[in-house]
């Protein structure tokens, strides 16, 4: 992996880490990265890092559905579900493809800089 790309991935993969809204498994895979980083392992844990980004990265259109839906509003709550949807469609009507949370963010920066998305 080039340097530069290299410096970026390991700072999203440490946003992923700290993360609020990253799923515990997506940090395990971000962590077992960094550790693998210069390492024989470094291309596997690569590959593994990108296949648990495109698992995880919550597309537009499913977070306005669950949001939207009823078991959107009992896990998040009616006000909150509410805004979540309005904001979802403020920005898919931008050209956004994903959800903006930080750990999609990080994600959709990463898989883009890898060139997998």
């Amino acid at each position: 992996m080039e340097k530069e790309t290299l410096a970026f991935v390991k700072e999203k993969a440490r946003e992923l880490i700290q993360s609020p809204t990253c799923c515990a498994e997506g940090k395990a895979v971000a962590a077992e990265w960094l550790d693998a980083v210069g390492t024989e392992h470094e291309a596997a844990k690569t590959e593994r890092l990108a296949e648990e980004l495109k698992a995880d990265i919550m597309p537009i259109e499913q977070l306005i559905g669950f949001a939207g839906s009823e078991a959107g509003m009992q896990y998040f709550g009616a006000d909150t579900a509410k805004n979540i949807v309005a904001h979802a469609e403020e920005i898919k009507a931008a050209g956004a493809r994903y959800c903006d949370c930080p750990a999609c963010a990080a994600a959709e920066a990463i898989l883009k800089k890898l060139g997998m998305l």
